[in-house]
C-alpha cells in the first residue's frame, strides 16, 4: 500500500474507462485507499484497452487501476444499492463519472447520501456542466477534443483537424477532478465541529477543457473582439522536435540570455543585435523568422553534439526520444518511474511508478491492478458485513465472485 499525504482517507470509486480511474490513481498514488466498484461486467477499459495475458486485465487498465481494490455489485438491485450506501457510509470521497440519467434512476446523489455520512466528498465528473444546454449529452474524450477547439488547434499546425493520440482530455480532466477533491478534504478538515464539511463537486469535462484551450489561445481576443486567436509561438509549424544531422531535438531558448547562448552555439553571434531578435518581444514578433534559422542552423551537426553543446551552453535541450526509447531512459528507471513487476495473474510486466515524490512518504509500494471483484470478500467484511451475509450476496450474484484466473 503507497503511504502518502492521502493515507486514511478511503475513496470509492464508481467511475470506468479513462477520466474517473484517471483521477482516482492520482488519489491512490497519493496514499488514499480506492475501492472500485465496478458493474458485473467489470470497466469497459479491461476488454477495450489492448490484448493481455487474461481477457479482462489490458494494458491501460492495468495501468490506470494501480493502487486499488475491486469489488463487482449489482446496483440495479436494491441489496446492490444497500451495499453502495454501507461503502458511502464509511466512504471519505466518492467519485463517479456516471451519466446524471444513470445516477438519477439509481438515486445516487449526494443529497441522499448526505444524511447518512455529512463528511462525504461527493464529485460528479462530466461531460458538460450541468447549468447549460448538453448538460446530459454523452461525452468522451473525442468528442470534447472536437467541441472543446483541442482538435482546431492542432488543424492549425497540421492543415486539417486531428485528434491528439492521447485521451488527452480524459487525463487532464481526471487530474482537475483529484485537486478538486484534495481541496474539499481541506476545507473539510477546517470546518467547524458538526458542521459535516462535505460537499458536491461537479467536473465537465467541456468547460474544464475549453479553459486549457482559451487560457492558451483566447490571445489577442483577450482585449480586441477583432483581434486574432492563437498563440503563434506555440502554433507555428516549427515549433516540434528540429531535425539534426542524424536525428532531432528538443530545444527552447526562450529568455535573452538562453537564446543569445543558442546564437553563439550555431556560430551566429551578430544575431544578438539583430533588431529581429535581441529581445524577447522581437524574437515573439519574428517566430517564423527565428524558428527558421534554427532549423537551418540545427541540421549541420548530429544531435550528440547539439546535445553537449546546449549543455555546456545551458540551453534548454534534449535529445528527441520515442516511446520505445522512454523505456530505455535509464533516467526513468534510476528514477522509479518504470521498474520489472510480477502481477499475480498476468505475469512478468513492465509496471508504473508514482511520479511525485513526498519526503515524508517513504517508498513507492503500490498494490498492481486488481482483477475484477478480487477484493470482494476482504472490502464487505471491512463494511461489517457477516460471513453468511458475504455468502449470500455472492451466491445471489448481487455481488461478484472474483474473477477466476485463466491459464496463459
Amino acid at each position: 500500500m503507497t503511504k502518502g499525504p492521502l493515507s486514511g482517507v478511503k475513496v470509492l470509486d464508481l467511475t470506468a474507462v479513462v477520466v474517473g480511474p484517471s483521477c482516482t490513481l492520482t488519489l491512490a498514488e497519493q496514499g488514499a485507499e480506492v475501492i472500485k466498484l465496478e458493474s458485473p461486467e467489470g470497466d469497459l477499459l479491461r476488454k477495450l484497452g489492448g490484448p493481455a495475458p487474461s481477457p479482462d486485465m489490458s494494458p491501460k487498465f492495468i495501468h490506470f487501476n494501480r493502487g486499488k481494490r475491486s469489488i463487482a455489485v449489482d446496483l440495479k438491485t436494491a441489496d446492490g444499492m444497500a451495499v453502495l450506501a454501507r461503502l458511502a457510509e464509511q466512504a471519505d470521497v466518492l467519485v463517479t463519472n456516471m451519466r446524471g440519467g444513470a445516477l438519477k434512476r439509481l438515486g445516487i446523489s449526494w443529497e441522499a447520501l448526505r444524511p447518512r455520512n455529512p463528511r462525504l466528498v461527493f464529485c460528479v465528473i462530466v461531460g458538460f456542466g450541468s447549468r447549460g444546454r448538453h448538460h446530459d449529452s454523452p461525452a468522451y474524450d473525442t468528442i470534447i477534443q472536437g467541441m472543446s477547439g483541442f482538435a482546431a488547434a492542432l488543424g492549425r499546425v497540421t492543415g486539417e483537424p486531428r485528434y491528439a493520440p492521447f485521451v488527452l482530455c480524459d487525463h487532464i480532466t481526471g487530474i482537475i477532478a483529484s485537486q478538486a477533491i484534495t481541496a474539499a478534504l481541506l476545507a473539510r478538515e477546517r470546518s467547524g465541529p458538526g458542521e459535516g464539511g462535505g460537499q458536491a463537486i461537479e467536473v465537465p469535462m467541456y468547460e474544464s477543457m475549453a479553459h486549457f484551450v482559451l487560457t492558451e489561445h483566447m490571445f489577442r481576443r483577450t482585449f480586441d473582439p477583432e483581434g486574432a486567436t492563437g498563440d503563434p509561438r506555440v502554433m507555428n509549424p516549427d515549433a516540434r522536435p528540429i531535425p539534426t544531422q542524424d536525428g532531432y531535438i528538443a530545444v527552447s531558448a526562450n529568455t535573452d540570455a538562453q537564446a543569445f547562448a543558442f546564437f553563439d552555439a550555431i556560430g551566429r553571434p551578430e544575431l544578438r543585435d539583430d533588431p529581429r531578435f535581441n529581445s524577447v518581444v522581437a524574437r515573439f514578433r519574428n517566430v517564423d523568422a527565428y524558428f527558421t534559422l534554427r532549423a537551418e542552423a540545427l541540421r549541420q551537426r548530429p544531435t550528440a553534439e547539439w546535445a553537449a553543446e546546449f549543455r555546456r551552453r545551458e540551453i534548454p535541450a534534449m535529445p528527441y526520444a520515442t516511446i520505445e526509447g522512454l523505456l530505455e531512459d535509464p533516467h526513468l528507471w534510476e528514477t522509479g518511474l518504470l521498474r520489472q513487476e510480477v502481477h499475480p495473474t498476468e505475469g512478468a510486466m513492465t509496471g508504473l511508478g508514482r511520479p511525485v515524490t513526498f519526503s515524508a512518504a517513504g517508498p513507492d509500494e503500490i498494490r498492481l491492478a486488481p482483477r475484477l471483484s478480487a477484493d470482494a470478500r476482504g472490502v464487505l467484511a471491512e463494511a461489517g458485513y457477516t460471513e453468511t451475509e458475504i455468502e449470500s450476496l455472492l451466491g445471489g450474484a448481487v455481488v461478484a465472485p472474483p474473477a477466476p484466473v485463466i491459464p496463459g
